[in-house]
């Protein structure tokens, strides 16, 4: 194994820890109190712990069994023994870890399930960015897309939390606050996910019309050591031909960037925009 592998299995094993944590502490100190439905198999899970006290985590792996030996032709050798790693140290944290943390003791129920679903979204978050994940319904999705490949994922997803919301609504929450609390922990948990996997990426990108672009790249090179691209534009009004800069970098350098071409070109005409993901030299490289 190099150093590069080591150091990636190391990382890994910090964010199943991480995520396991936050997954855990999410349930067990928040949800299990409240008697919040939740989804995935770990919703199935919460009603064995509600009525005969079964840890989460382990009956949760044990469901999941199954599915990995269903889903092995699927999804592939390498995802599932990494999948099963994140499960296992994740259960681990979960039923043995997360619960020596206090109880969180917030009065307001709402609040609290506005805490579980940004708690998960961020642990899966981190789990599905390390190419990993905590099987369950991502696998039960797998499974039947590759049975029905014309069925959208989204609403393989949609189905699958709505049905497993409702039976533990039904189970054990018994009331129309409860249910409408696990729409809000779920709806919650996918923009959170969405939102730091995007944002992890992420940054700004400038457009610099100007004809002084050569100076200008020169000088964001030694303000903030990024690289620029030069082309030839023509405009649309006048025909005239100008030189336009293009530069990517983080939200905090774009200030920097934007300070150093008005001080360059007072009428040069800037464009500032917002960059989802940004990969290449200087920036997360694909693997």
């Amino acid at each position: 194994m190099s150093s590069e592998q080591r150091k990636d299995l190391l990382i890994d094993i910090l964010m199943d820890i991480l995520s396991g944590l936050m997954i855990g502490f999410a349930y067990y100190n928040i949800a299990a109190d409240a008697k919040f439905p939740l989804t995935g198999l770990a919703g199935i899970a919460m009603i064995f712990y509600q009525y005969w006290g079964w840890k989460i985590g382990i009956v949760t792996l044990v469901m999941n069994i199954p599915l990995i030996l269903r889903a092995y032709k699927v999804l592939g050798r390498k995802f599932l023994l990494k999948s099963f790693k994140t499960m296992a140290i994740g259960t681990v944290m979960m039923d043995f870890v997360a619960p020596l943390f206090p109880k969180v003791t917030i009065d307001d129920i709402f609040l609290k399930s506005v805490v579980v679903g940004v708690l998960t979204g961020i642990a899966y978050a981190v789990v599905y960015m390390r190419n990993s994940s905590t099987g369950g319904a991502d696998f039960i999705m797998m499974l039947i897309k590759s049975k029905h490949p014309h069925m959208s994922l989204g609403r393989i997803f949609l189905v699958i939390d709505i049905v497993i919301i409702i039976i533990g609504t039904v189970a054990y929450a018994h009331s129309f606050e409860s249910l409408c609390y696990g729409f809000v922990i779920s709806y919650l948990g996918s923009i959170v996910v969405d939102k730091v996997m995007i944002t992890a990426d992420a940054g700004m990108m400038c457009m610099i019309v100007t004809n002084k672009a050569e100076a200008i790249a020169d000088a964001i090179d030694k303000a903030v050591d990024r690289g620029t691209t030069i082309f030839t534009a023509k405009g649309g009004y006048k025909g005239d031909e100008r030189q336009v800069l293009m530069c990517a970098c983080s939200n905090k350098q774009m200030y920097q960037v934007n300070k150093v071409a008005k001080k360059i070109d007072i009428d040069a005409f800037i464009v500032i925009m917002e960059s989802k993901a940004i990969y290449g030299q200087g920036f997360k490289r694909f693997k």
